[in-house]
């Protein structure tokens, strides 16, 4: 599901709002959400999951096609834990 198809079932969903404001909703949720992880907070949605921030320690890697050694730099990166309900219910148990 894309964002617009989302914003598309929402005001299915919900047709005393208007389209522009589900549009500012779903966008103010997915900015604070990024807002969050770029502060290196945690974002609990229960029943859903978890999103978070891995870090990634500086590293000496290889080029797979050449050999040659490259460094690569410490990163950042997002990630998602899924909730046991999501589980559950993904796998026909709830």
């Amino acid at each position: 599901m894309t964002k617009s198809q989302l914003i598309q079932r929402l005001a299915d969903q919900n047709p005393h709002l208007y389209l522009r404001d589900i549009e500012r909703i779903v966008d103010a949720i997915f900015e604070r959400i990024t807002q969050a992880l770029v502060e290196d907070d945690r974002v609990e949605l229960r029943g859903f999951g978890a999103f978070s921030v891995k870090h990634r320690d500086a590293r000496t890697g290889r080029n797979p096609r050449t050999g040659e050694t490259v460094e690569v730099e410490a990163k950042r990166l997002p990630f998602f834990k899924t909730g046991k309900a999501l589980r559950e219910r993904l796998n026909g148990e709830a």
